[in-house]
């Protein structure tokens, strides 16, 4: 028997990514977007949303990965041409995707990031390289002056994805990191003095891609990634032991 400590859940506090798309998900159920109808564009959603654009990129990413939004570069972004039932259904398995399961969302992303790194130092351009460093830059420069450096240290990450030059892989990862990262540093995950640390780790990791040697690469993101990784084995060990209590 369960008890009835082990039946609290935590409260959970929605991000504005959710709320965008939750009101998304109002506006098709009730109707007032159809598939087929075109979305107004970012900054004129981030206006009326009251939040930043970046908000409403992330929220449209995660409905387009999904195939509920469909962007056409010359004339914008549409809904889906599925049903409003089949819409709604999804559309709240994916608000409640990045709350569920922590331990498995940490688990998925270190798997998906070594295969990221992999191909990314067989398959980087100079472009990509210079993109890296410029993201590095940027990250040590805010680490440095003691300041938040979660974006500069999420697009580091996803410019890793974006050079693997797989666009399946690169989804999933702009998927996962933001509400990952976001949550490590908010709760202090890995504790204070993380971000200096990772200077290095990430150096590594960018010198095992210019160097396109794969073995380093991914070494160097297994190791940076490594209290990540062991979390989600704990938590998956703890989940254990509740569940043989029951």
């Amino acid at each position: 028997m369960k008890s009835f400590i082990e039946t609290i859940k935590s409260i959970e506090l929605e991000t504005p990514v959710d709320k965008i798309i939750g009101q998304l998900k109002q506006l098709i159920t009730s109707g007032q977007l159809q598939p087929g109808d075109r979305l107004p564009a970012e900054r004129i959603l981030a206006e009326k949303f009251g939040v930043g654009r970046s908000y409403v990129r992330e929220a449209i990413l995660k409905l387009e990965f999904y195939g509920l939004l469909k962007t056409n570069p010359q004339s914008g972004t549409y809904v889906a041409g599925l049903s409003i039932k089949v819409l709604d259904s999804i559309i709240t398995d994916i608000i409640k995707f990045n709350k569920e399961d922590f331990n498995a969302l940490l688990e998925a992303r270190y798997y998906l990031e070594l295969d990221a790194v992999k191909l990314a130092a067989e398959r980087r351009t100079e472009k990509d390289l210079e993109s890296l460093k410029e993201a590095l830059m940027d990250y040590e420069a805010k680490v440095n002056a003691n300041q938040n450096a979660v974006e500069e240290d999420m697009i580091f990450h996803i410019r890793i994805a974006k050079a693997s030059k797989n666009s399946v892989i690169e989804s999933m990862i702009l998927i996962l990191i933001p509400d990952l990262i976001k949550s490590i540093v908010e709760n202090k995950i890995c504790g204070d003095n993380r971000g200096k640390l990772a200077i290095e780790e990430h150096r590594k990791i960018l010198k095992a891609i210019v160097d396109q040697d794969i073995d380093a690469a991914e070494n160097a993101v297994a190791a940076h990634l490594n209290d990540m990784f062991q979390l989600s084995k704990a938590g998956f060990a703890a989940q254990k032991i509740i569940q043989d209590k029951v």
